[in-house]
């Protein structure tokens, strides 16, 4: 009988000694795994906040071109009052040298 034990049991202990190999394995492979996923969690955050930050600097670009384009639509119509107000002053200056003022 004990010979019959002996074979069935260095079995079983060698199939325990490479359960436990394997579990070590995936453990480390999990470890890994973990640390990979880490490392992209991180990575992705500091990519959200450069996305963030070039966002506030178009937005700021965007509302600096648009006053740019406006200043030139005001620089017209301070040009137009002025030449409102030139022929204005014109007519009331032949008026008043008509009227003998």
């Amino acid at each position: 009988m004990p010979d019959k034990c002996t074979e069935p049991c260095a079995e079983v202990v060698r199939l325990e000694r490479e359960l436990d190999k394997f579990q070590a394995q995936n453990s480390d492979t999990h470890k890994e795994i973990f640390r990979r996923l880490n490392g992209l969690e991180q990575a992705e955050a500091a990519q959200e906040q450069h996305f963030f930050t070039v966002n506030e600097k178009l937005d700021k670009l965007l509302k600096w071109q648009e006053n740019q384009l406006e200043k030139p639509s005001r620089h017209w119509e301070s040009i137009v009052e002025k030449a409102v107000w030139a022929v204005c002053a014109a007519v009331i200056a032949f008026l008043l040298g008509r009227i003998g003022l």
